[in-house]
């Protein structure tokens, strides 16, 4: 419920010469413009939705200091409110003794309008809680002075009260949300077996929990503790509910989430990731299977030369992936969720790991495959070029082709013997220079 602003100031004067007649009519009529304004304010404060809150709430910290301050300071308000009613209808009686006031009432008027006329004995209203003025029995007012002090008291009234109101408006029904958020996330979260104890995001929606049960239980008791005051602004209720642990709590609901529909995902895909899983390690296998067979042809075929040896099969690989085919069976998707992330990376480095291996092993054999196409390349040039009959190069051909086409094959001596073919082809096939006067003698 809304609450009116600040009392209007009251635009007194300090006292002066003795006011006349339309003066003091004036006077009246805004006073009494004022009475009516200050005590709508005060009703409208009563009826807070905000104030009758405080008033019903089991309230502690801050929350239960500060209202304990502000109902001493509404009980002060409304006494002095009665005061200012009371000066308010003696300068209307006085005023309505005589049509034409006489002097004596004039003055009497001037000084309940702007003097100190008005008096406030604390004994029965409480001093002012907020230590503004001291600690009296009594005090005296002008009017003007009183409304001042009536507007102070309101607005630190109001702006305790619509704090408050502000914060239990916005964080108790957004913690509810939240709360029935997270009731859905823990049911998803059973359904696949992500539990307290079996999985970190199990033990993470009971610490939310715990956490969401104890910042409502804070916020009802305490709102002022989650209140930011606005800097820079004088009006009542400036500022905003502090939301720093709520939004802490979502975004680790967020988090907890993904992660479930992660699981939520592999369930889904577990067994086409299972089947690609077995291809992906039956080829590491059977790379590995030809790697071997490579290297005791190697062996037997080529002399002097180094051949790595070959691993066996990933046999541990295979067992992790037995126990995510179990993981599965048994629907314990939060544990094979992690397990399939793993292998998939695993399988695919033995694989290629297969694949370098064999590629290492029938290394001798490609560099023989190279020299014997190398020296067939050459042995079709002389060709073309009318020297296949030469005798230096039939015999050097027949050299290298013996080497290579033996068994073991010696690699670095065949090398040498195809490299001394090629040098012969190229002397041959080199353009003739003119005979010279030394070449005739």
């Amino acid at each position: 419920m809304g609450v009116a602003g600040p009392f209007p100031g009251y635009a007194g004067r300090t006292p002066g010469p003795v006011m006349d007649r339309d003066e003091a009519d004036r006077a009246l009529a805004r006073l009494g413009a004022e009475h009516e304004a200050i005590e709508t304010s005060l009703l409208a404060l009563q009826d807070h939705a905000g104030r009758r809150l405080l008033e019903g709430a089991g309230l502690t910290g801050v929350t239960k200091e500060r209202w304990a301050s502000t109902e001493q300071s509404i009980t002060l308000l409304w006494a002095y409110f009665d005061v200012y009613a009371a000066a308010l209808t003696e300068a209307r009686a006085v005023r309505a003794r005589r049509r034409h006031p006489s002097r004596d009432d004039l003055v009497t008027l001037t000084e309940l309008l702007r003097g100190e006329g008005v008096t406030v004995a604390h004994a029965a209203g409480r001093s002012d809680p907020s230590g503004a003025a001291p600690a009296r029995l009594s005090e005296r007012f002008t009017l003007e002075e009183l409304v001042a002090r009536m507007n102070d008291l309101y607005a630190r009234s109001l702006d305790m009260v619509v704090a408050a109101d502000s914060v239990w408006s916005a964080l108790p029904a957004r913690i509810d949300l939240l709360a029935t958020e997270l009731h859905r996330t823990r049911s998803l979260a059973h359904s696949v077996g992500v539990r307290p104890g079996e999985h970190p995001a199990g033990d993470d929606l009971e610490a939310i929990t715990r956490e969401l049960t104890a910042l409502r239980a804070e916020v009802i008791s305490d709102p002022l503790a989650f209140w930011l005051a606005g800097s820079g602004s004088s009006a009542p209720g400036g500022g905003r509910p502090d939301t720093t642990r709520y939004d802490r709590a979502a975004r680790a609901l967020d988090e907890v989430r993904r992660e479930i529909e992660a699981v939520l995902a592999v369930r889904q895909d577990a067994e086409q990731r299972l089947v690609q899983l077995r291809d992906v390690l039956s080829r590491a296998d059977r790379t590995l299977s030809e790697a071997r067979s490579a290297r005791g042809e190697v062996l037997a075929k080529i002399a002097a030369s180094e051949v790595p040896a070959v691993s066996g099969p990933a046999t541990v690989l295979q067992e992790r992936l037995a126990i995510a085919s179990e993981y599965r069976r048994h629907a314990q998707w939060h544990r094979l969720s992690p397990l399939l992330e793993t292998l998939e990376r695993e399988a695919e480095e033995e694989l290629l790991r297969a694949r370098e291996s064999l590629t290492a092993v029938t290394a001798p054999l490609a560099v023989r495959a190279e020299l014997r196409g190398r020296l067939d390349a050459y042995k079709a040039k002389v060709a073309r070029h009318g020297l296949a009959e030469d005798p230096l190069l039939i015999e050097r051909y027949d050299a290298a082709r013996r080497m290579l086409w033996s068994a073991p094959c010696d690699l670095r001596v065949a090398a040498q013997a195809v490299l001394r073919y090629q040098e012969t082809a190229a002397e041959l096939l080199s353009p003739q220079r003119p005979a010279g006067p030394e070449d005739r003698r």
